[in-house]
C-alpha cells in the first residue's frame, strides 16, 4: 500500500535535477552499454540440430534429384524397412561471420543448443575453408572404414594396406619413413589398417623401439622406430608416422552425402551396409537413429554434438538411440523426452540392440549410459 500523504508534493527544484541528471546517467550507461554489446566481438558459435539423414533412404544432390545414400553392386542385397538414420549437427557462426550476442544468449537458454568457444571449432590460424576441406576428408575416409567394418562383421574378406602419407615433425619417424611405404607388419604382426597400427604400436610401449616391415619400392624393407609419447597431456604412444586406408573390396560400395562432414556417421553407415547385404530387416523395421565414428575392425568412437544428435533424432520421429560409450557422460541428464538411449562401444554392440528390437527382446537388460 502507498501513503501518497507521506510524498512531498513540491520537491525542492535541487532534487528534481538531481534526479534527471541521475536518470541520465542511467540512460547513458545503457546506451553505452548496447554499443559495447554489439561492438564487442563475439568469440563464440553454437550448436544445434541438422539434418537427419536414413541410411537405407535416399537423398537429394545439388539439382535437386533424388538417389539412394547407400549404393552397393555386385553382390545380392535385400528390401529393408524402418529407418537407420545419420545425424547432423548445424553450425552456426564462423571467423568471417560470427553470431550476436543476442544470438548467443538465445542460445544459452535453450536445451538442444549448445554454445562453444569460437577457437575450438575454427583454431587459430585457420580458416573455414581450411577447416571445411579437413572435415570432408574425414567424412571419406569414415566411409571407407564403414564399408570394412560392415564386411567385417559379416566375415566377408577383403584386401587393405597403409600408406604412409606423411612423418610429424621431429617425431622419431622424421627420416626413418618415406611417403609411399606400404606397412606389411609391425613387430612381426601385420598392419592391415590405421586402428591395429594404434595398437601395434601400443602394445611396443613408450622408450622401446618397433620392428617394422614396409613395402618400399616394391621390395620389403625392414625399419626400427622408436616409440614416443604424442604430447605430455594424452600421452599416447606415436611414431610420428601419417598413414591412409586404402582398401580393395569385393563388391562396390556408394556412399553419397553431400554438405555434410566428419567422421560422426562412420557407425550409422556400416548398419546401413549390414542390413542392405543381409536377409531380413535388421532393425525390424524400428525407426532407429545413431552417431559414432567406426573403424575398420569396429570399434565405435567419441563424437561431438551428441546432445543436439538425440533432439535431432527425437525429433526427426526415433524411438531408439544408439550413442558411443565414449559420450555417456554427456549423454546422462541429457536425454530427451520420449528417447531411449543404449550405450555401444562396437558395432557388435550396435547390432545386438538392433537384433534385440527386431526380435522384440527384453531392452531393458542392454547397456545404457545410466
Amino acid at each position: 500500500m502507498e501513503h501518497y500523504d507521506d510524498i512531498d508534493p513540491q520537491p525542492e527544484p535541487r532534487s528534481r535535477w538531481s534526479l534527471r541528471a541521475t536518470g541520465a546517467t542511467l540512460i547513458l550507461g545503457a546506451i553505452l552499454g548496447t554499443a559495447a554489446f554489439t561492438v564487442v566481438p563475439v568469440p563464440y558459435v553454437f550448436e544445434a540440430p541438422g539434418p537427419v539423414y536414413d541410411t537405407l533412404g535416399s537423398v537429394e544432390d545439388a539439382e535437386g534429384e533424388s538417389h539412394p545414400l547407400i549404393t552397393i553392386e555386385g553382390v545380392t542385397t535385400y528390401p529393408t524397412d524402418g529407418t537407420l538414420s545419420l545425424l547432423t549437427v548445424s553450425l552456426y557462426g564462423s571467423r568471417e561471420n560470427r553470431p550476436t550476442w543476442l544470438d548467443i544468449i538465445e542460445a544459452w537458454m535453450r536445451p538442444d543448443y549448445a554454445v562453444v568457444p569460437l577457437d575450438s571449432v575454427y583454431p587459430t590460424g585457420t580458416t573455414t575453408e581450411e577447416q571445411i576441406q579437413s572435415s570432408k576428408y574425414s567424412m571419406e575416409s569414415s566411409k571407407r572404414e564403414a564399408v570394412a567394418a560392415a564386411l567385417d562383421s559379416q566375415g566377408i574378406a577383403y584386401e587393405s594396406y597403409l600408406r604412409v602419407e606423411d612423418t610429424r615433425e621431429n617425431f622419431p619417424a622424421e627420416g626413418i619413413f618415406e611417403v609411399g611405404d606400404i606397412f606389411v607388419s609391425v613387430n612381426g604382426k601385420p598392419a592391415r589398417n590405421s586402428s591395429v597400427i594404434s595398437q601395434l604400436i601400443a602394445e611396443v610401449g613408450v622408450g622401446n623401439v618397433a620392428d617394422c616391415v614396409v613395402l618400399r619400392d616394391g621390395v620389403e624393407t625392414a625399419v626400427s622406430v622408436e616409440v614416443v609419447e604424442s604430447d605430455p597431456e594424452s600421452k599416447i604412444p606415436v611414431v610420428g608416422v601419417i598413414v591412409s586406408s586404402h582398401y580393395e573390396f569385393p563388391f562396390d560400395v556408394t556412399i553419397e552425402l553431400e554438405n555434410v562432414g566428419g567422421p560422426s556417421a562412420g557407425m550409422m553407415f556400416a548398419l546401413g551396409i549390414v542390413d542392405m547385404i543381409t536377409p531380413g530387416f535388421l532393425n525390424g523395421g524400428e525407426d532407429v537413429a545413431g552417431t559414432g565414428t567406426i573403424t575398420a575392425n569396429g570399434e565405435v568412437g567419441a563424437i561431438g554434438g551428441i546432445v543436439q544428435k538425440m533432439y535431432g533424432a527425437r525429433n526427426d520421429g526415433a524411438e531408439w538411440f544408439l550413442a558411443p560409450a565414449d559420450n555417456c557422460e554427456e549423454v546422462v541428464g541429457n536425454i530427451p523426452a520420449g528417447l531411449t538411449v543404449f550405450r555401444v562401444a562396437t558395432l557388435d554392440d550396435a547390432l545386438t540392440v538392433l537384433n534385440a528390437i527386431e526380435a522384440d527382446s527384453d531392452l531393458s537388460v542392454l547397456p545404457t549410459c545410466d
